[in-house]
């Protein structure tokens, strides 16, 4: 679960962590600022997203992205 805000120091042990628990879900609804280094462990590991994430750019730039 990501919480409040996602810094860059966040993003080794996210990857480390999804790197252990592969097919595992990722809930990010809390979260109220994404660090683009945390954003792209995500892209690259492609976790199962719970819902929409908390930080309302990153929102609106995955829904975009959704309709491309």
């Amino acid at each position: 679960m990501l919480e409040g805000d996602c810094t860059a120091e966040e993003a080794e042990p996210l990857l480390q962590m999804l790197q252990d628990a592969p097919g595992g879900m990722l809930d990010w609804t809390t979260c109220t600022h994404l660090h683009t280094a945390v954003l792209q462990v995500i892209l690259a590991a492609r976790p199962a997203l719970i819902g929409p994430c908390g930080d309302t750019w990153v929102a609106r730039w995955a829904s975009f992205m959704a309709l491309q």
